[in-house]
């Protein structure tokens, strides 16, 4: 197949897949390797290279599923808290093979979307890479990763724009 065709093949196969879809079957190391280089190579103006990304695997995962359920706990008012959420919170996080947070790193050299549109652009190339490797992924963006400051060390020149699943398909 010539490379145009292929290319527009993954475009087209691309899709948000959810954790509820996802095997326990592990997703080699080459490929979460694979995901991560082509991500860092999206376009960015002035070689700024905003994105910042932590993969979370195993007992790191685990604690970022609890971490994130105490904040949904602790930020939503008793009227507002729901159960469901708060489980669905811990089972896509625990459903997912690993989960890859993605921050924005602005460098003042350029404007401030910028560097979102060039993370973005990196985003893509993960779903774009998952894609070619039969590998579900979606990116998600709840408010409360706002909350993850402390534990992802984000400065004040950062920002967390959500988390992206990946999880082997049958």
């Amino acid at each position: 197949m010539e490379n145009a065709t292929i290319l527009k093949h993954i475009i087209e196969e691309r899709r948000s897949i959810f954790p509820k879809d996802y095997t326990d079957k592990p997703i080699p190391e080459l490929i979460i390797n694979e995901v991560l280089s082509n991500a860092v190579l999206a376009p960015n103006h002035k070689r700024t290279k905003p994105w910042r990304f932590k993969v979370f695997k195993g007992e790191e995962k685990q604690k970022l599923a609890q971490e994130l359920q105490n904040i949904y706990r602790e930020t939503t008012p008793d009227f507002q808290f729901l159960k469901k959420k708060y489980d669905d919170i811990g089972f896509k996080i625990n459903k997912a093979n690993v989960v890859i947070s993605i921050v924005v790193e602005y460098s003042q050299l350029v404007p401030d979307w910028e560097e979102i549109a060039a993370t973005a652009m990196a985003v893509q190339n993960m779903y774009l890479t998952c894609t070619a490797n039969k590998v579900g992924c979606y990116w998600s963006s709840p408010k409360i990763v706002n909350h993850l400051k402390d534990s992802l060390k984000i400065e004040e020149n950062q920002q967390c724009l959500g988390l992206f699943y990946m999880g082997s398909l049958d």
